[in-house]
């Protein structure tokens, strides 16, 4: 963007020069290159510092890895890639034949311990039977009533649902397959609807210009020529370079790690963008600047350079 605007004031004094005829000598071209230099780099100096760009923001979205609670053969694949779901809906199903004779199996088991702790206590009121033989009775008959509560809930989880609202997409599972619980294998990945935020990283120069409730643009690589109004929704308070974990080592300087840059989450609010939203994949990557309450005439600099970088996007190579 810096670019855009040394090439600006370059087009201007060729403009300049050749409309009011401005001879070319040792007075006049050094006075605008000094002129230029002088004049840009206050503005820049301004401008980058009140009204933050930056040229990497990015629309993040969040996946769940379907990892199925028990294993087995994949019988059927209900769901289609990149077709809208609700929450609860079927993905696939896994063979229940074994669950099921574990369920069966453990019924009739309960039918028979029932009985028997049932005889245990009328032979305890009689005096037959000791106290001691009623309680393993009873703890035996409790025991198979959590086994059954156990394998009725693996039964169930032989079919796979939907966790939320959203889709299931590049969806390469087929019948006959194994899925398995351990070890963890996605077996498909499931990413949910809800309200997408992009997300624009920020040199920590500009700090302080960066807060919740400030306006904010974003120029989208896939929609070149457009520039859409937002607004700051939260600034992240951590940076993943300063980050810690418990360790046996002690922290060292480490001149390797860069500085980092600040995470701004952003809203986009303009209406004009509803058209849009549906034609481009999450993940969507562009540019955003930010405006400050400061030095707010130089915010419309910063407005006309990321609307040419928008137009420059027309612009790209072909590899």
């Amino acid at each position: 963007m810096d670019l855009l605007l040394i090439l600006t004031y370059t087009g201007l004094c060729i403009v300049v020069f050749k409309v009011f005829k401005v001879p070319l000598n040792k007075w006049t071209v050094p006075t605008a290159v000094l002129g230029g230099i002088v004049l840009v780099g206050a503005i820049m100096l301004i401008m980058n510092y009140n009204h933050p760009y930056s040229e990497n923001s990015r629309e993040y979205f969040v996946t769940t890895p379907v990892i199925p609670n028990v294993s087995g053969t994949v019988v059927s694949v209900d769901v289609k890639p990149n077709q809208p779901l609700k929450a609860g809906d079927l993905l696939f199903t896994i063979d229940p034949t074994p669950f099921e004779a574990k369920v069966a199996s453990l019924q009739a088991r309960i039918v028979s311990a029932r009985a028997d702790f049932e005889r245990q206590k009328t032979l305890v009121q009689r005096k037959v039977a000791s106290q001691a033989d009623l309680d393993r009775a009873q703890a035996n008959f409790e025991d198979l009533q959590a086994q059954l509560v156990s394998a009725e809930f693996d039964l169930k989880s032989t079919q796979v649902l939907a966790p939320t609202d959203g889709y299931v997409t590049q969806l390469f599972l087929r019948p006959g397959m194994r899925a398995v619980a351990m070890p963890l294998r996605p077996v498909m990945v499931f990413v949910h609807k809800e309200n997408y935020y992009y997300t624009a990283f920020f040199r920590q120069n500009s700090a302080l210009r960066l807060k919740p409730g400030y306006e904010a643009e974003i120029a989208l690589d896939g929609i070149p020529g457009e520039v859409f109004s937002g607004e700051v929704v939260q600034v992240v308070p951590a940076l993943r370079e300063g980050q810690l974990q418990p360790t046996g080592d002690l922290v060292a300087f480490n001149a390797g790690i860069p500085a980092g840059r600040v995470a701004v989450v952003i809203n986009i609010t303009d209406p004009a963008y509803a058209k849009y939203a549906s034609q481009l994949p999450l993940g969507s990557f562009g540019q955003a600047a930010v405006y400050s309450e400061h030095a707010h005439h130089f915010g419309i600099i910063r407005r006309i350079l990321l609307r040419m970088a928008a137009w420059m996007n027309y612009i790209y190579p072909l590899h």
